[in-house]
């Protein structure tokens, strides 16, 4: 029998990989009753495209542009960095792989995905990638980065200054950043499952990892008992390198020495670590030299993007060093969510505030710059050296293994943050203090229950609406909101 030709309804499969693309249609005839397991009723119809060889290395469509073209090109990028990471990685890929086409899609998926890995806000790599390619070396990617923050940075340090001149005695100012506090505690929570997404997926076959869901749980557990950050995380990477090589009693056998290790010190000191133990307390002054520390330590520890940043930054300004208020600490995430800029920038707001306390606005300036120099140190090392060696690095097996591990557990350690934000940003009652002790527990109750409602509020809302301006809306909602629902007067 000799098979009808593919008919409308035919079918189209396409498999890509690396090497090329084959096409495969599948057609169908109509089979009646007698001949339903008659295999020759299927035509395959193979056509094989080749692609380029050198794909993943080709930059011939990328311009040559002069450092002052690459500096004003991607300060373009950071004028119009609303939104988030999700937004920002969004508009450098529209404008510069779909509309100019400098690299093909495959390339900025490969490229995307090596910075996943690596410590720093992706946004900001990819633009140093692309300045390095259009510069033609080092310091075309160096401009790139620093045209892509510097708005960012210039804003958060005007909102920092007004922030400190105006906000901390200001009744109708501090009303705005309460209503703000619940809101940006549900952004955090919403961040834990939104970074779980990608970090709980092996980069060894894209796959859904339960060893890493449950580094996630280990490391959660490990911070609730206080123990310190760059224990847990170590510990996670090296364990993930044997579990990912099937060498589970190796893995499992590091969890074991640790718990023995931890038993000794539970004994020695008769009790759990203190909630100090948990950081290493590189800012407990805040002079120059701390605090570009903290950033620099930030910075080499935010795999997953900037909000695992905040675990290591509350824990070192408000817990160890006790410079910084937890209710100012969200403030700075809050002013970071609502300007272009990459989120990670809300440090700059606790360099400048840290340098306030030192000595004042001039030092506030200085440190503000100088813990944004640190917490972007990483990245522009990493991004700078050059791609083809991060590619490597992130191919070696155990290294990637390594991340893999880290990246799991970090997730667990802002989960913990998340749900300790979210007590803290219902029952802050810090801009009461000035009420009589008889008006404060009523009026302390209402501003609680209001808040839970809106961290309610917030995370429905996060969760239904997937829009990149989602989070600045609510941050100005909420903003409104404050001035209705917290104003604290003498004569409340």
């Amino acid at each position: 029998m000799t098979s009808s030709p593919p008919n409308n309804d035919s079918t189209k499969i396409v498999e890509k990989n690396i090497e090329s693309t084959t096409d495969i249609t599948l057609g169908t005839t109509k089979i009646d009753d007698e001949n339903k397991n008659n295999d020759s009723n299927v035509v395959v119809q193979v056509e094989t495209f080749e692609t380029p060889e050198n794909e993943f290395e080709d930059n011939s469509k990328v311009p040559h542009l002069s450092y002052w073209k690459i500096f004003v090109l991607f300060l373009d990028f950071g004028i119009h960095a609303w939104g988030g990471p999700v937004a920002q990685i969004a508009l450098i890929k529209e404008r510069l792989v779909t509309k100019r086409q400098w690299i093909t899609h495959a390339r900025f998926n490969r490229v995307y995905g090596v910075y996943q890995i690596l410590p720093g806000p992706e946004a900001t790599e990819l633009c140093m990638f692309f300045g390095f390619l259009a510069g033609r070396g080092r310091l075309g990617g160096l401009l790139g980065g620093l045209g892509f923050i510097l708005p960012g940075f210039i804003l958060i340090l005007l909102f920092s200054f007004i922030y400190v001149k105006v906000g901390l005695d200001n009744i109708y100012f501090n009303a705005s950043f309460r209503a703000l506090q619940p809101i940006v505690a549900a952004m955090v929570l919403r961040a834990v499952h939104k970074i779980g997404e990608h970090s709980f997926v092996s980069h060894k076959n894209n796959q859904f990892n339960k060893w890493l869901f449950g580094l996630a749980i280990i490391s959660a557990i490990q911070t609730a008992v206080n123990l310190n950050f760059l224990i847990t995380l170590a510990v996670c990477g090296i364990a993930f390198m044997f579990i990912d090589r099937k060498m589970y009693w190796f893995g499992l056998s590091v969890f074991v020495l640790e718990l023995i290790g931890f038993g000794i010190y539970v004994g020695l000191k008769k009790g759990i670590p203190s909630p100090t133990s948990i950081g290493i307390g590189v800012a407990k002054e805040t002079d120059p030299g701390h605090i570009f520390a903290l950033g620099l330590l930030a910075g080499s520890l935010s795999f997953g993007g900037a909000y695992t940043t905040i675990p290591f930054l509350q824990v070192e300004a408000v817990s160890i060093g006790k410079w910084m208020a937890k209710q100012v600490f969200l403030d700075a995430i809050a002013i970071g969510q609502i300007l272009p800029s990459p989120l990670v920038m809300f440090s700059t707001f606790i360099g400048y505030y840290g340098g306030y306390v030192f000595g004042g606005h001039g030092w506030a300036v200085l440190e503000a710059l100088l813990i944004s120099i640190g917490i972007f140190t990483p990245c522009f090392f990493f991004t700078i050296m050059g791609h083809h060696i991060l590619e490597k690095l992130v191919r070696n097996k155990f290294l990637a293994a390594f991340f893999d591990g880290i990246t799991g557990s970090v997730v667990g350690i802002i989960a913990v943050t998340a749900l300790d934000l979210l007590k803290f940003s219902i029952s802050n009652v810090a801009i009461l203090k000035n009420l009589s002790p008889d008006k404060l527990t009523l009026v302390a109750a209402q501003h609680s229950s209001v808040a839970a409602v809106l961290y309610v509020l917030s995370l429905a809302a996060l969760y239904s609406f997937r829009r990149s301006q989602t989070s600045l809306l609510l941050v100005i909602f909420g903003a409104i909101a404050g001035q209705f629902l917290f104003v604290v007067t003498d004569d409340i």
